[in-house]
């Protein structure tokens, strides 16, 4: 099929090469003329495993390229939205303003009989205002939520775990648009579902929704057990194999962050008060605070292992990045706990195997090093931030070599804390004894 790509951040980048990859011939398109040029290139504007060879298979096979022309989506038959929703300044409300303008400055170029594919995050509501749109060109509109997870963007792509199709009752020629677009997927047992307008749009904020919930449920037991000198991820654990409640997910430490579930559970609270249906949102607020609280928390843990006063003291951080497999800094709690603690008079050496460049631009004030050697060299404390796969499998005997701190502080709970302290470490993390 000729597909369009409007968008080509995160989302799109990924959705235009695997679709590429697929088989289809496909033209992304954005605005920002320096990501155009690095996708041509066959270079990803930000770190994604897998993605590299993704795209530089499919711009070798001639079935991908990239343009800031949205005119050249013309002739294609579905047209895929994938810009960003970011929270609106000063408000908890998702920002509409590129999906807007993508679908308008799309308007001009479709023709009959195309379909348009939202696979953009937004408020409930948000198709059903875009139809009338899309139809007055003698197109259709489809929502089809994305369910991406970075680190794992390409197979999530080519493999998704689900397939959701939101479309106006009666539509069998965007099923079956979709169906062709996604065969590849169908024919391996993805299931499908075929879905109204605005249950569509509710499927990924709800999931996300219940993430957050799902991990700040296990960050207050963190708090409750550090009041009662349990040990919460033991208590994970035993819950966890309950079938209802599953372990995934259940892992305590720093919080979620990053450019989804944040501002996507604050969007939703803030549409539930548009609707008049706030009350039933309300208990996001507190997953929402206690989210930020661990952030402070760890903090407090950093300072407590420097018998309470972090001023003067140098400190190695290791992860700035708001997840392993990623460089992406937005709302991190890594990269937030670093400012704090530099606010606060430490002297702060933070590293990240792929977030480091994407941290500077976000905090300059930083200072950071190139390798972990580098920053641990000198530290009277190391402070895992972020649950890379490196980091994980660091021993007291391997870091010991490279530092003489006996401290360090577990942010992740991805370290095992008898293993640290049979070792001469000081050690501590959110919620464990």
């Amino acid at each position: 099929m000729r597909i369009s790509v409007i968008g080509c951040g995160y989302l799109g980048a990924v959705h235009a090469a695997c679709m590429a990859e697929l088989g289809h011939e496909v033209v992304g398109v954005d605005v920002d003329e320096n990501k155009i040029a690095q996708l041509s290139a066959g270079r990803a504007p930000f770190f994604e495993p897998g993605l590299p060879e993704v795209l530089d298979r499919a711009i070798a096979s001639g079935r991908l390229r990239f343009t800031t022309d949205i005119a050249e989506a013309a002739g294609a038959s579905v047209h895929f939205v994938a810009v960003g929703t970011p929270q609106v300044v000063g408000s908890d409300a998702a920002d509409l303003r590129f999906v807007d303008a993508s679908f308008s400055a799309l308007a001009a170029h479709l023709a009959p009989g195309d379909l348009v594919v939202g696979k953009s995050t937004v408020p409930v509501g948000t198709a059903a205002r875009l139809s009338e749109l899309v139809e007055a060109t003698g197109a259709s509109l489809a929502w089809n939520p994305e369910f991406l997870r970075e680190g794992f963007a390409v197979g999530d792509t080519l493999s998704p775990d689900r397939l959701v199709y939101g479309v106006r009752a009666g539509d069998d020629a965007a099923v079956a648009a979709l169906d062709e677009v996604y065969s590849a997927a169908l024919a391996a047992g993805t299931p499908r579902l075929v879905t109204d307008y605005a249950t569509a749009e509710l499927v990924k904020v709800a999931a996300n929704a219940f993430l957050a919930t799902k991990i700040s449920f296990i960050n207050a037991m963190a708090e409750v057990a550090e009041a009662t000198g349990a040990d919460v991820t033991q208590l994970a654990d035993a819950i966890g194999h309950d079938a209802r409640i599953g372990r995934r997910f259940l892992n305590s430490g720093l919080g979620f962050g990053g450019g989804c579930l944040p501002k996507d559970i604050r969007a939703f609270m803030a549409r539930g008060d548009e609707l008049g249906v706030g009350e039933s949102l309300a208990f996001l607020r507190e997953v929402d605070a206690i989210n930020l609280r661990r952030r402070t928390r760890v903090v407090d843990l950093v300072a407590a292992a420097l018998d309470g006063d972090v001023a003067g003291r140098r400190i190695a951080a290791l992860g700035l990045a708001f997840k392993p497999d990623s460089d992406d800094v937005r709302d991190s709690p890594a990269l937030e706990v670093v400012q704090r603690l530099t606010e606060l008079g430490a002297a702060v050496v933070a590293t990240d195997p792929e977030a480091i460049e994407t941290a500077r631009r976000s905090k300059p004030d930083v200072h950071y090093a190139p390798t972990v050697e580098e920053a641990v060299d000198g530290a009277e404390c190391i402070v895992v931030l972020t649950e890379w796969r490196e980091y994980r499998e660091f021993t007291p005997e391997s870091l010991g070599r490279i530092t003489t701190a006996r401290r360090i502080v577990d942010a992740r709970n991805c370290l095992d804390p008898k293993q640290w302290r049979d070792a001469g470490w000081t050690y501590s993390a959110p919620g464990r004894p």
